[in-house]
């Protein structure tokens, strides 16, 4: 691989640990390009469910796959999430709930799904200067990266940050309902047999329960030289 192609970093780890915070932070710093694959999985799953489709049918699934067209635009500020387009439709704002993480956790497991995606992340990241983050990034999307990361808290941890961004924005939420589909969502994410959730040999695990997203991205560039 070429300088530049390597010059990718990966960050995993299970859902509500804060990749997506750490991961826009981290690459604003280097000025790379951040790529927020999970949102591709959430759109896949939120396509699906919007068409009445079983998401854990891998068949009827496959069959929906030709009509989705992903595409990812940068935020209109640097700390927003990236915004996120179906049929060149935004859906930005229906795909960040609980719900559709579960949903996008099932479309995951399914071979068709990882295929059609993994191929469009690599082709985004293929002139390397990109934060990617999500599940399988540094095992499977980019097992060549450069620097690789693994980020994990506790689920209890993970509840109350959920918890408490939900509430921030005006939305009720209960911290037990939400805990439960974080459990759940490991299980999920870790026991799969396609490309399943677990740390890369090479990436440095870093814990978060007892540190804040500054502390995490300092803690990163420490390992990080251009």
């Amino acid at each position: 691989m070429s300088d530049s192609t390597r010059q990718i970093v990966t960050i995993d780890g299970p859902a509500g640990v804060g990749k997506s915070t750490v991961s826009r932070g981290l690459a604003h710093i280097l000025g790379f390009t951040y790529l927020d694959t999970g949102a591709m999985y959430r759109a896949i799953a939120y396509g699906c469910h919007s068409r009445g489709c079983d998401v854990s049918n891998g068949d009827e699934v496959a069959q929906l796959l030709p009509a989705f067209s992903i595409s990812l635009r940068a935020p209109d500020k640097p700390d927003d999430d990236v915004r996120v387009y179906l049929n060149n439709k935004e859906i930005s704002a229906f795909i960040r709930t609980p719900e559709m993480g579960s949903l996008a956790s099932q479309v995951s497991a399914h071979g068709p799904v990882r295929s059609l995606l993994t191929s469009l992340q690599q082709e985004i990241g293929c002139k390397g200067k990109i934060v990617a983050e999500g599940r399988d990034t540094g095992t499977v999307v980019f097992p060549y990266a450069a620097w690789k990361f693994y980020l994990d808290a506790t689920p209890e941890n993970r509840a109350q940050r959920r918890v408490k961004q939900l509430r921030e924005n005006g939305e009720e939420a209960d911290e037990q309902n939400i805990l439960s589909m974080i459990k759940q969502r490991d299980t999920d994410d870790k026991e799969r047999s396609l490309a399943p959730l677990k740390p890369a040999q090479d990436a440095v695990y870093i814990d978060s329960t007892t540190i804040t997203a500054a502390q995490v991205i300092t803690l990163m560039l420490s390992y990080i030289s251009l």
